[in-house]
C-alpha cells in the first residue's frame, strides 16, 4: 500500500492525501488553501490519473478539507464520496458559499480563472454522496477489497477520523481531531489499538497549554471580558468561523445569560452564512452526539441573525455582542469590516479571539499589536489605530499537542505521517514522539513523495 501527499504546500492549507493498494486508490479529503487564490490554493490532482479514484473519504466539512470536492470529482467522476450526514449538508452550504466568494474575487481581484467550480457541480456531485454514521464499517471500492470504519472525530459537527483496512494493513487517518468536550461538541472517541500506519494533525505543537488551563474558568473570563465591555456601553466583537467555532460561542452565551454573568437582554448579532450552519446545526440537535442535546440555537435564543427579517447590514450599536465571521477577520468579511470602522480605534469596545489566526492574517496582525499601533487590516484601506480591548481566549477545536502525543504513542503505530502543521509544530512532534516512540518511523510527508504502508 502507498500513501501519498496530494497537498501543494506542506504544513496548514488544502490538505488531500492519496491511499493506494494494488486495487484501489482512495483520497482522503480534498481541501483548498485559505491563504492562497487559484490553482495555488487546490491540491496536485494532477498526479491522478483521470478516472483512477474509487473513493473520496470527506473527514469533515471545512473549506481546507472539503473546498475543492467539485474539482477533484470533475477529473474522478466515478469516485464514492463518503462522509457523515451532518458533513454532508454542511458541505453544500459552504461549497455553495465558497462559489459567491471566488465570483466575487474574479471582479474584485481580477482573478479571471475563478470560480473553480459552480453552484450547479455542487448539486450534482451531492446527489451521489455516501451518508455513513460512525463504528459502522463500510466498503470503500466496489470489489470490497478496502474496509473503512467512521469515528467520531470530535472537532465540529459530523467530524470524524477514519480507519481503514486493506491487504492486512490497518491505517488510521483523525483529519481534525479534540479530545476535550467543549460547550456543545463532545470529545473525540477514538480506536486505540495498534496501527500500521497513523496519519494524524499537529496543529497544536508549536505550544503547549497552561498547565492551569480549565475550560470553565476560561469561558467565564470571556463572560467577565465581555461584561466589562457593556458596562462601559461599548460592544464585543468575537470573530468567529460560521461553522463550529460559532455555535460554540452562542452556547456560551446563552449560559451567560442564563447564569447572569451578561445582560439577558444583550443583543446577539451573527451574520448571513453563519446562519445557515446554525440552522444545520439545530437539525442534528436530536441525532447527533453533543452536549446539550435537543437545544435549538434559533428557537431558544433571541438573536439577532441573518434572515429575511433582517434588511439591510448589520447595524454597529452599543451594548451588543456580535459573533462574525471570520475568525481571522480576513479581507472583505464582515468582522474586518466592524473593526476597520470603528471598533478597534474606540477604547469603549473590546475586541475578543476564541480560535486560531494565522500570524498573517488581519486578526494575526491585531493580535500581534500593540495598543496604539496603527494595523493594517485591509490593503485596501488606510491603517486603523488600535485603542480597544483586545483578549485572546483558549478555545481551540483542536487537540493540545500533549493529548495528541499521547494518543500516538498508545496507538504505537510502525509509522507515523505528520501532517497538518506549520513547520515548529510538526518539528515538536517528530523530536517528542521520537523519544518516547523510537520504534515507530516518524514521516513528514512533502507534496508528490511516496512511502510505502
Amino acid at each position: 500500500m502507498i500513501f501519498k501527499s496530494l497537498c501543494r504546500h506542506a504544513g496548514i492549507g488544502a490538505n488531500s492525501y492519496l491511499l493506494e493498494t494494488s486495487s484501489a486508490r482512495v483520497v482522503l479529503d480534498s481541501g483548498m488553501h485559505p491563504k492562497h487564490e487559484g490553482i495555488e490554493a487546490t491540491p496536485h490532482f494532477e498526479f491522478l490519473q483521470p478516472a483512477s479514484v474509487d473513493a473520496v473519504v470527506v473527514t469533515h466539512s471545512h473549506l481546507d478539507h472539503v473546498g475543492t470536492l467539485p474539482m477533484l470529482l470533475e477529473e474522478q467522476p466515478h469516485a464514492k464520496v463518503f462522509l457523515s450526514p451532518e458533513t454532508a449538508e454542511l458541505s453544500c452550504a459552504l461549497l455553495h458559499n465558497s462559489v459567491n466568494v471566488m465570483q466575487a474575487k474574479r471582479i474584485e481581484l481580477g482573478i479571471t480563472e475563478y470560480p473553480l467550480f459552480e453552484h450547479k457541480d455542487i448539486d450534482r456531485i451531492s446527489e451521489g454522496f455516501e451518508h455513513k454514521g460512525i463504528e459502522r464499517p463500510f466498503d470503500l471500492d466496489y470489489d470490497g477489497t478496502i474496509r473503512a470504519t467512521f469515528h467520531d472525530a470530535g472537532h465540529i459537527l459530523g467530524s470524524v477520523a477514519v480507519t481503514i483496512k486493506a491487504e492486512g494493513k490497518t491505517i488510521l487517518y483523525t483529519g481534525d481531531v479534540n479530545f476535550e468536550d467543549a460547550t456543545v461538541q463532545k470529545g473525540a472517541l477514538l480506536p486505540e489499538e495498534t496501527v500500521d500506519a497513523l496519519i494524524i494533525e499537529t496543529t497544536r505543537g508549536d505550544h503547549a497549554r497552561k498547565p492551569e488551563y480549565n475550560r470553565k474558568d476560561e469561558e467565564n473570563a470571556l463572560a467577565d471580558a465581555i461584561r466589562n465591555v457593556l458596562e462601559r456601553n461599548g460592544s464585543a466583537l468575537i470573530p468567529v468561523f460560521a461553522m463550529g467555532k460559532t455555535q460554540e460561542v452562542l452556547a456560551m452565551i446563552d449560559r451567560f445569560k442564563k447564569e447572569g454573568l451578561v445582560p439577558k437582554k444583550t443583543p446577539v448579532y451573527i451574520g448571513g452564512l453563519s446562519t445557515k450552519m446554525t440552522m444545520i446545526y439545530d437539525r442534528y440537535a436530536d441525532v447527533s452526539r453533543r452536549n446539550l442535546p435537543g437545544f435549538r440555537f434559533m428557537k431558544h435564543m433571541e438573536l439577532e441573525a441573518g434572515t429575511k427579517k433582517r434588511v439591510g447590514p448589520i447595524p454597529f450599536l452599543p451594548g451588543c455582542i456580535y459573533a462574525l465571521s471570520s475568525g481571522m477577520m480576513t479581507e472583505k468579511t464582515v468582522s474586518n469590516a466592524f473593526a476597520r470602522q470603528g471598533l478597534l480605534e474606540n477604547p469603549k469596545h473590546g475586541l475578543f479571539f476564541v480560535g486560531y489566526a494565522d500570524p498573517e492574517s488581519p486578526g494575526g496582525r491585531i493580535r500581534a499589536a500593540q495598543q496604539g499601533d496603527e494595523v493594517v487590516i485591509d490593503p485596501a484601506y488606510p491603517a486603523v489605530k488600535l485603542n480597544c480591548e483586545v483578549r485572546v481566549f483558549d478555545f481551540s477545536g483542536h487537540a493540545t499537542r500533549e493529548a495528541l502525543a499521547d494518543y500516538i504513542c498508545k496507538v504505537k503505530a510502525k509509522k507515523t505521517f505528520l501532517v497538518h502543521g506549520d513547520d515548529p509544530a510538526v518539528e515538536w512532534f517528530r523530536q517528542e514522539i521520537s523519544r518516547r516512540l523510537p520504534e515507530t518511523e516518524i514521516i513528514i510527508p512533502q507534496p508528490g513523495d511516496s512511502h510505502e504502508i
